[in-house]
């Protein structure tokens, strides 16, 4: 499950992705049911036309395509030591 951490009012308040998602349609019902019939249809006209067109979009990339992204001489050990040599290690504490 995932917690959201949110500052409200100067407080901390730990709430649920759910919680978050329902506060948010709340927010968004109050300013949306003003609107004129009309203008009702043609917002859920664009958002059925929004989720549509995002279905189509969730094409699964294959892994082979990521392959050969890096390309370099050194092999992968040698490529592992350089980075654990250029390592630096501070443990001075700075005064604030």
């Amino acid at each position: 499950m995932i917690y959201f951490v949110c500052l409200v009012k100067d407080r901390y308040l730990n709430m649920k992705a759910a919680d978050i998602n329902t506060t948010l349609i709340d927010n968004y019902f109050s300013f949306l049911k003003n609107l004129s019939p009309d203008n009702k249809l043609e917002l859920i006209a664009r958002l059925s036309k929004s989720m549509k067109s995002s279905k189509k979009s969730n094409k699964e990339i294959p892994l082979s395509s990521l392959y050969g992204s890096w390309v370099s001489d050194q092999s992968a050990d040698e490529i592992i030591s350089e980075l654990k040599n250029a390592r630096n290690f501070n443990r001075k504490i700075e005064d604030l």
